[in-house]
C-alpha cells in the first residue's frame, strides 16, 4: 500500500466544468447527498473545498454554511482546508467532495475535520473510487495528466480506516455512477446499464459517498479513593503496642 502522504500537491479542480461530463457528476452528487441533510442539526455547516462549496446544499436544516477555500469567490473564509482557522468542537457537520485526492496529505485534512467536529457532528464525504471504470482509466496514456486522474485515488475501504482511527462511526457507504467519466463516453447515461451495474457490480461505481458521525465520549467519574485508617506501628525496633484496656493503674 503505498503512502498516503505525498510530496505534492496536484491541480486542484476550482469547478465541475472542469471535470469530462462535469454537470452530470455534480448533479449526481447532489442527488446522493441531499438524502443525507436534512438528518443534519446544529448551527455551523463547513463545506471544504471549492467543489463543496459549489454543491447545493439547501435542504440542509442548517442556515449558516461556510465555505472554506484558498482561492475562491463563493468562499465565505480563505483558508487551506488542512489548516481550518476554527476552534475545537465548534462546528456541526462538514461535507468534502473530493478533496483527498488533490491534496499532499488527505490524513491530515481528516484530522483537521474531527478537530473542529462537535461530538455527534456529521461527516460527508464522495471520492472517485480506484477499482471503477473511472479508476481503470487512469492506465490509459497521457490520462494521469488531466483530471480527474490527476489526483491519487484512495479506496473506500482505506478512507473508512481512516475515519474510524479519528474516532468517527461510518454510518453510510454507497457508490454510484458506473461510467469511466472519459470524455465522450456515455454508458453513464443509459438506464438499462446502470440498472446492471447496480445489481451485479455494486462497488464498481467510479465515484463512492461515505456519512461518518464523530462519536461522543461517555463522560467517565472519577471515583474517590478511601483509604483505610493506617494502624499505629511503631518505629523502634523490639517494641509492641498492647490492645485493649491502656489503663497503666489497671493489673
Amino acid at each position: 500500500m503505498k503512502p498516503a502522504l505525498s510530496f505534492r500537491d496536484a491541480p486542484k479542480p476550482q469547478s465541475w466544468q472542469e471535470f469530462p461530463h462535469g454537470d452530470y457528476l455534480q448533479q449526481e452528487i447532489e442527488n446522493k447527498i441531499s438524502k443525507w441533510l436534512p438528518r443534519v442539526f446544529g448551527y455551523h455547516f463547513l463545506k471544504l473545498g471549492d467543489l463543496s462549496g459549489q454543491l447545493n446544499t439547501q435542504a440542509c436544516c442548517i442556515k449558516h454554511q461556510i465555505c472554506v477555500a484558498p482561492e475562491c469567490n463563493r468562499a465565505g473564509v480563505l483558508a487551506e482546508i488542512d489548516e481550518l482557522p476554527f476552534m475545537e468542537h465548534s462546528v456541526d457537520a462538514c461535507l468534502l467532495s473530493h478533496c483527498l485526492e488533490y491534496y499532499s496529505d488527505p490524513h491530515h485534512i481528516l484530522r483537521e475535520t474531527q478537530r473542529v467536529l462537535l461530538p455527534g457532528g456529521y461527516i460527508i464525504l464522495t471520492g472517485f473510487n480506484p477499482f471503477s471504470l473511472c479508476g481503470m482509466a487512469r492506465l490509459l496514456p497521457f490520462s494521469r495528466q488531466k483530471l480527474p486522474w490527476s489526483g491519487r485515488f484512495f479506496t473506500p475501504a482505506r478512507v473508512k480506516d481512516w475515519l474510524n482511527l479519528l474516532g468517527f462511526e461510518v454510518i453510510n457507504d454507497e457508490r454510484f455512477i458506473y461510467s469511466s467519466l472519459a470524455r465522450g463516453s456515455r454508458l453513464s447515461r443509459f438506464g438499462p446499464w446502470q440498472s446492471f451495474c447496480q445489481q451485479y457490480l455494486k462497488p464498481m461505481g467510479s465515484v463512492y459517498m461515505l456519512v461518518a458521525r464523530k462519536r461522543v465520549s461517555p463522560l467517565t467519574p472519577i471515583k474517590p479513593k478511601w483509604h483505610a485508617r493506617p494502624q499505629f506501628s511503631p518505629v523502634v525496633k523490639g517494641v509492641g503496642v498492647q490492645r485493649g484496656n491502656t489503663n497503666p493503674n489497671s493489673h
